[in-house]
Order: C-alpha cells, then sequence, then structure tokens
C-alpha cells in the first residue's frame, strides 16, 4: 500500500468525484488541518455545510501532527521558492509529506515537476 499526503486539491476533487482521484481511496492517505480548513471553505462555498461537513469529518481522522520544524521547513521553502505562487497550505503540506517520507498528491501546477510529488490532473 503507497501512502500520500492529500493536499486540498486533491481532497477537493475527491469529494467532487473525480475518477482520476479515485484510486488513492484505497490507499493510505493523510493531511494537514490547514488543509482541512481550505477543503471545508471550498465545499461551503461550491456547495453547501452538509457536504462540506461530510467530507470534513471524512478527511479529519487523516491529519498528521503539525511539528514546528514543518513550520520552519516550510517557511524556508516559500521564501527560497518565492516567485513561485506556493500558498502557506502548500507549503506546509509539502514539507509535512517530505520529512515523512510519503507523496504529496496535488493537481496543482506549481507542484508538477517537484520531487516526491504524485501530480495528477484533472
Amino acid at each position: 500500500m503507497n501512502k500520500y499526503f492529500l493536499d486540498s486539491y486533491a481532497m477537493i476533487e475527491i469529494a467532487k468525484g473525480n475518477e482520476k482521484y479515485k484510486k488513492y481511496l484505497h490507499e493510505e492517505t493523510f493531511t494537514s488541518v490547514f488543509n482541512l480548513y481550505e477543503l471545508y471553505y471550498a465545499l461551503i462555498r461550491d456547495y453547501n455545510e452538509e457536504i462540506a461537513k461530510e467530507f470534513f469529518f471524512q478527511f479529519k481522522k487523516r491529519i498528521l501532527q503539525i511539528k514546528d520544524e514543518h513550520i520552519f521547513d516550510a517557511s524556508k521553502f516559500k521564501l527560497k521558492n518565492k516567485k513561485i505562487c506556493f500558498s502557506y497550505t502548500d507549503c506546509i503540506g509539502y514539507l509535512i509529506a517530505l520529512n515523512y517520507g510519503i507523496k504529496f498528491l496535488t493537481g496543482d501546477k506549481e507542484f508538477e515537476f517537484l520531487d516526491h510529488v504524485e501530480f495528477v490532473k484533472k
């Protein structure tokens, strides 16, 4: 079984039922509280609170604890890549994935060619 860190993009696509992301439902997956926040916001914006809560609780059990080092490393990564529009949430998620040695699952084009990324287009 493979392990993946689900960024907000990936969780939103899963919630929308995107077929390209279905196979990851059978893998061991993780996320962060920040990504969960972005998921909830996107789903109440695009759907409704009931659907947002359904997926919030589905993914909540996959949250990895954020350590001080993740924040330090994510800040350095964002600063080093300041010409690229990485969000704070994306940076911390990517660095958590690197720290745990798991693939960062996303469809965000900024990550397409980075190491340790599983890039899935819509």
